[in-house]
């Protein structure tokens, strides 16, 4: 029946691999700008040459391990560089009240501190352009620090402490709802050997296709999300402290709703958020890292693999939760393979590991401290690993609402509730 969903998870990505088109926008960069200083330069890509990037597509899963998707399709070798070659750069200073307009493909260097200010890149939509920010800061009021009108992919590359913050309600510029302190329309990699520190009375990141975090230190205190996009969230590595009124990672479609999903390959993640800590409309997978995340929802998605990586969390409704939200899967589904899982649950009705549809525990360690351990509407299968309740080892897959867990015993189990399907042999 896994296989199913991963068939129409591969359709889905493939469709949107053939019709996928850059987006265009002729706006005015923001009404509180005075000047605009073009970067009409020839500034080469010097040994980051397009050819040497070509995409990585996700056009397959790799059903051979278990409907894994493989970091190798994810990444290309330029979004793991985490330095820019700067012979060849264009230079550039912030200054108040004024707009950087980057129009051509290559490579610029960003200093200074002003207020008012915007980078704004509009060029084609088959340049890549690496924007470097070495010691900026920018405070601005209502739009964004960093805005990409169009081009095929953008890099923010970070060398030493940045800021960017926008302390008011932010404008639309035309059409467009510009509601992050970095706003992409297209493809956004961020990395580099620095920080970034992003203050937001809305949204932090957002980006209306794929976000890729590779290194970098990111702390972004917003009232609504940290990271927002349309068709993923990537993260190979880096240091995240994030703490949102919402949520901390979403990825949502509202037009494909096969897309919208989360890789997480490694990284260090501390989150505060109101609703969800990591939330993907279709598939979370986690290959490894260290959480610890404090929310109403610590992880949620349609289908949830977790295959490696530390977890602390602490959750006042479901710590991980598979809900239906995506037609890519026929059945919400937690799946664990590996990792060390700690989850502490608040009163009342909570679960630590809730499912709509399945839930699968292949490896790892799932320790749960909580009134109602395990909540599940289809099967529950115990294959490996190690499970804690309440301090008492178990041997079966606990579920707390009566008639869950399809072939399930049905025994009374006290606060872990009713016992499913016990480990095959």
């Amino acid at each position: 029946m896994k296989q199913d969903f991963l068939y129409k998870y591969i359709a889905g990505l493939m469709a949107v691999n053939i019709i996928a088109a850059s987006l265009a926008s002729c706006s005015t960069a923001s009404s509180t700008s005075s000047t605009e200083v073009a970067a009409n330069t020839t500034a080469a890509v010097s040994t980051m040459d397009k050819t040497d990037d070509a995409e990585a597509t996700v056009t397959t899963l790799n059903t051979a391990d278990g409907g894994k998707l493989s970091a190798d399709e994810l990444f290309t070798e330029r979004d793991l560089t985490q330095t820019a070659d700067l012979s060849e750069a264009t230079n550039y200073t912030v200054s108040d009240s004024k707009t950087i307009t980057i129009t051509k493909a290559g490579v610029y260097h960003i200093s200074g501190s002003a207020s008012d200010a915007t980078i704004v890149v509009n060029a084609s939509s088959d340049d890549k352009v690496q924007i470097v920010l070495d010691g900026v800061n920018i405070t601005n009021t209502d739009f964004p620090c960093i805005y990409v009108k169009q081009a095929d992919k953008v890099f923010v590359t970070l060398v030493g402490e940045n800021t960017l913050s926008v302390t008011g309600s932010f404008t639309t510029d035309g059409d467009t709802n510009t509601d992050g302190v970095i706003f992409s329309k297209d493809d956004l990699v961020l990395n580099g050997t620095g920080s970034l520190t992003v203050n937001s009375t809305d949204n932090g990141i957002v980006c209306k296709d794929d976000i890729k975090v590779t290194g970098g230190n990111y702390t972004i205190t917003a009232s609504s999300k940290a990271f927002e996009a349309n068709d993923s969230i990537r993260v190979a590595d880096g240091t995240f402290t994030l703490e949102a009124g919402a949520d901390g990672l979403h990825a949502e479609n509202d037009d494909d709703d096969t897309l919208g999903y989360i890789y997480i390959g490694g990284g260090s993640f501390t989150i505060q958020a109101g609703d969800d800590g990591i939330h993907a409309n279709s598939l979370v997978q986690i290959d490894g890292g260290s959480f610890t995340i404090s929310a109403a929802e610590c992880i949620e998605g349609t289908y949830i693999q977790i295959n490696d990586g530390t977890f602390a969390l602490s959750s006042w409704d479901d710590a991980i939760n598979a809900a239906k939200k995506s037609s890519a899967y026929t059945t919400p589904t937690v799946e664990i393979n590996g990792g060390d899982i700690t989850i502490t649950m608040s009163a009342g009705d909570t679960d630590g590991i809730d499912s709509n549809g399945d839930i699968i525990v292949n490896g790892g360690t799932i320790n749960i401290t909580g009134n109602s351990s395990f909540d599940y509407d289809g099967s529950a299968q115990y294959n490996g690993g190690t499970i804690i309740v309440n301090g008492e080892q178990l041997s079966a897959i606990p579920n707390q609402m009566m008639g869950g867990g399809m072939g399930g015993r049905g025994q009374m189990g006290g606060m872990n509730g009713f016992e499913g399907r016990g480990r095959r042999g």
